[in-house]
């Protein structure tokens, strides 16, 4: 299994982002997707998730602003941001969670987004 994140970089505060991670080696449409991220000195927190017929939880922090999808012919997720705010600064992650294909959750490498005010 891989995870290939990408998209990160550095925005000022209210610009949008988009993040992609392109998987291989799974039964993508069994396969609850999420992105996840670590700001320094913090704990990894979920940010957003996706269900293999595409229902979604968001952290409440980024309600309204963020949304994921995924394309099953691509064997892709996405993460959408926009209006970004300085505290959304981070190492973000793309995780594949267990299913009933796999045995363990599964990381990509982690993409930076820097959000400057």
């Amino acid at each position: 299994v891989q995870l290939q994140a990408s998209g990160g970089g550095w925005v000022q505060a209210g610009q949008s982002l988009r993040l992609s991670c392109a998987a291989s080696g799974l039964v993508f449409g069994f396969t609850v997707m999420g992105w996840y991220r670590q700001a320094p000195g913090k704990q990894r927190e979920l940010v957003a998730s996706i269900t293999g017929n595409s229902m979604t939880k968001y952290a409440d922090s980024v309600k309204g602003r963020f949304t994921i999808s995924r394309d099953g012919a691509k064997d892709t997720v996405y993460l959408q941001m926009n209006s970004l705010k300085p505290e959304d600064t981070a190492v973000y992650y793309c995780n594949a969670e267990k299913s009933m294909f796999t045995t363990r959750d599964y990381w990509g490498q982690g993409t930076q987004v820097t959000v400057s005010s």
